[in-house]
């Protein structure tokens, strides 16, 4: 899987984008640091580049000639840097400004999936004018109960609430409303948790092997995605093999259809009732710190995080050449 591995002094100068002002900064920097790390060990001309302190059009008067995207969330996975690096013409990891754009919103990402005939649990917007009690009450007659709410532009579960009764649903519309002008209320799929990774554009784009995530009561949440060892994690899945090729196939499309390139990895649902897998999420900058999922699956996969952090270098690029 990690096949012919790229010449590291043909990159040139090469920025590791990380940190940011994003409300995902602490997992950024974490991030960052050990792509940082890993790009130097193979012989790449990196160097650290905090947008949160520095302007972007630095990049160009210092000689920057790549650039490696660690950044998490707002102004760093929304489009916003890919649209500014267009600009300076300097190719960069991961997917173009519109996809990047529409998969950071997870109410966006729905629409299209749900266009293109691709399974999400079933969801509910409400936006700003639509988050008082006489609105949020009646979510879960549409939704049923327990239900998901969350803020459709965040991650790393950032300000995601399971609500399990009526009396819980405006507390959790409020906590999600600090991350979001817009709140996001999501069908709660009862199964297991899994991640798959995508590496390559187009045609050529490959899915990696399926992670399981085993959450202590199932709740993936912040301080344990990032922090805690109580988390299992198993890749091999473990799935019966036409349930994992069935979950690949589904990511292979669903990050087709946004336009994803470069790299990406997709959260689903497995439902335990009918082991029916449904599309929650994709992330166009995934996490790539010692907890993260990628680097795991890439590994499973025969790809170290070295390998895995020069292949996708290598393949930076801009929309104008794709």
């Amino acid at each position: 899987m990690s096949g012919e591995q790229p010449d590291p002094t043909s990159f040139g100068r090469v920025a590791v984008l990380f940190g940011g002002t994003s409300a995902e900064r602490e997992v950024s920097l974490m991030s960052g640091r050990g792509v940082l790390q890993a790009l130097r060990s193979q012989g790449v001309d990196a160097h650290a580049f905090d947008p949160a302190a520095r302007e972007l059009g630095e990049l160009r008067r210092e000689g920057f000639e790549r650039v490696f995207i660690a950044l998490h969330g707002r102004h760093g996975e929304d489009g916003t840097v890919q649209g500014a690096l267009e600009l300076l013409g300097i190719p960069y990891t991961g997917s173009g400004v519109l996809a990047s754009a529409i998969a950071l919103d997870k109410v966006m990402t729905k629409r299209v999936w749900a266009a293109e005939g691709l399974p999400t649990p079933r969801w509910v917007r409400l936006e700003p004018g639509r988050q008082q009690r006489e609105d949020v009450i009646r979510v879960p007659d549409t939704l049923g109960l327990p239900l998901i709410v969350k803020p459709p532009r965040e991650g790393s579960s950032l300000g995601v609430t399971k609500v399990g009764g009526y009396s819980e649903m405006q507390d959790a519309v409020l906590l999600a409303a600090r991350y979001d002008r817009d709140v996001l209320c999501e069908e709660f799929i009862d199964g297991i948790e899994l991640t798959c990774p995508v590496l390559g554009s187009g045609a050529s784009a490959r899915a990696l092997p399926v992670v399981r995530i085993d959450a202590p009561q199932g709740n993936y949440d912040f301080e344990h995605k990032y922090y805690s060892d109580d988390t299992g994690y198993r890749c091999p899945s473990g799935l019966p093999p036409q349930e994992e090729a069935e979950v690949q196939r589904l990511t292979l499309a669903a990050y087709r259809a946004l336009g994803c390139r470069g790299w990406g990895r997709a959260d689903l649902m497995l439902r335990a009732s009918d082991r029916k897998p449904f599309l929650l999420e994709m992330n166009t900058s995934p996490g790539m710190t010692g907890h993260s999922l990628v680097p795991m699956s890439a590994r499973a996969a025969g790809m170290s995080y070295e390998q895995l952090c020069l292949q996708l270098l290598a393949a930076a690029t801009l929309d104008r050449d794709t």
